[in-house]
């Protein structure tokens, strides 16, 4: 008699095989993952709602991610990952993150990290965004021709606004495929500290400068911001705002930023946010599921304000304290789907992975790390998020929670897949193995 263990296996393999193909053939042998969700039985009864807008879902490239020096055959299996509907949009920053300064001395270039990463969007199929950030050195203080790294998250002085926003337009002229246009990180460098708040005023300045810049010369391209983290306390927190739920409550100076810059831009084409799952303090609620639902708490607080489309630039579902997260952990992949059914069901038009390369971050990725040797391999995660790329931005995805057991569902009309979103096996029905831990089970049958 097989053990649980063996049994999950058998079906995770199963899934890999049936990712690569794309589909199950018609008369190859019965798909198991099928059979199981028929024992499951996605009803009425499921709380089913179709996803409120199309949602485009993407990867940012960081540090390390395919580049040419990594070992040849774990960058092609990476590669092929990223390529087989992985990456519908693919962010890439104008400095750091992967790139050289692309401006080391006042009208003097260097595009050749830029020139690799876009190549790489283009060979594999990708939408390209570009996220101005950050600054030269000699923008920001420094000595022309110099780049200290670690003043990568330094701003750049305001009488440099004016030369960051030409470069901005440079970029956007070199490369006609970008498409989106972010506009700063976090507020890298934009907090006040004697009055205890971000400096929404200078970002947003710097934001006028390069909205302007773009559209002068790219009018066609989506320029968006704030790209503030909306951060979550813990209750009675200083600075705890009343907008919160099960998973706590959001900074309120991250609001004050949001509520600045809808007021002050001279123009947007979409409004960018990040955040996790996590407070300061450390809280992860449970399951799954009800700590996602910030994400979904905010993008309606967002649309109270703003009919702008909502990007999350950047998400981190993180897990309990009592698993482990990373590129190869299956908490990290069934969280990171409860953040994906989050956003589809409030909305959010748009949702970036950060590093898409597995690395020593404790969040999903789809690829693992390929400057390995034996790296490039398929995650926990990346089945599921290829199956739903497509689907979700050609918004033709429901999504549903089971009345009785902590089951998550995505179904369309080719297929259905089914999260555990906790640490704890689930029954099926008699005669079934019993859903693993976090197990993720992906059909290419109609459910």
């Amino acid at each position: 008699m097989r053990s649980p263990r063996l049994a999950a296996l058998l079906v995770t393999l199963a899934l890999a095989l049936a990712a690569c193909s794309g589909a199950v053939a018609p008369n190859g042998p019965p798909d198991p993952s099928a059979e199981t969700l028929k024992a499951i039985g996605l009803g009425k009864d499921w709380n089913w709602q179709r996803q409120a807008t199309p949602l485009d879902l993407g990867v940012t490239h960081t540090q390390y991610s395919l580049d040419p020096d990594e070992p040849a055959e774990a960058r092609q299996r990476g590669l092929d990952v990223l390529a087989n509907n992985s990456g519908g949009w693919q962010n890439i920053h104008l400095m750091g993150f992967g790139t050289l300064n692309p401006e080391p001395s006042p009208g003097t270039y260097d595009w050749s990290s830029l020139d690799q990463r876009m190549q790489l969007v283009k060979n594999t199929g990708g939408r390209t965004a570009l996220t101005v950030c950050c600054a030269p050195d000699w923008m920001k203080g420094g000595s022309p021709g110099d780049t200290d790294w670690s003043q990568l998250e330094k701003a750049p002085q305001p009488s440099h606004f004016d030369d960051y926003a030409a470069l901005a337009a440079q970029a956007v002229q070199r490369y006609p495929q970008v498409q989106r246009v972010l506009v700063w990180n976090e507020l890298k460098g934009f907090y006040n500290n004697d009055l205890n708040r971000w400096d929404y005023e200078g970002y947003t300045q710097l934001y006028n400068k390069v909205y302007k810049a773009v559209k002068a010369v790219r009018p066609d391209v989506q320029v968006g911001g704030p790209y503030v983290v909306l951060t979550s306390l813990d209750p009675g927190s200083d600075d705890a705002s009343n907008v919160r739920g099960p998973w706590g409550a959001v900074d309120q100076r991250a609001l004050d930023v949001v509520d600045y810059w809808l007021a002050n831009n001279v123009g947007a084409d979409f409004i960018a946010v990040d955040g996790s799952t996590s407070t300061t303090g450390g809280t992860v609620a449970t399951p799954a599921d009800v700590a996602a639902q910030k994400f979904a708490d905010l993008t309606r607080w967002i649309h109270s304000r703003t009919p702008l489309p909502v990007w999350w630039a950047e998400f981190y579902p993180n897990v309990p304290s009592n698993e482990e997260g990373g590129a190869s952990s299956q908490a990290s992949a069934a969280s990171t789907l409860a953040t994906v059914a989050a956003y589809a069901r409030s909305g959010a038009s748009g949702a970036l992975l950060w590093g898409p390369q597995g690395s020593d971050l404790k969040f999903s990725a789809l690829w693992t790390d390929s400057t390995k040797p034996d790296g490039g391999q398929p995650t926990p995660l990346t089945a599921a998020w290829q199956w739903l790329v497509p689907r979700l931005a050609a918004g033709k995805v429901e999504v549903g929670h089971s009345p009785t057991q902590p089951l998550l569902a995505f179904r369309a009309a080719d297929g259905a897949l089914v999260v555990n979103l906790t640490d704890r096996p689930v029954d099926v029905a008699p005669g079934h193995e019993p859903l693993q831990p976090w197990a993720i089970l992906l059909s290419h049958q109609a459910p």
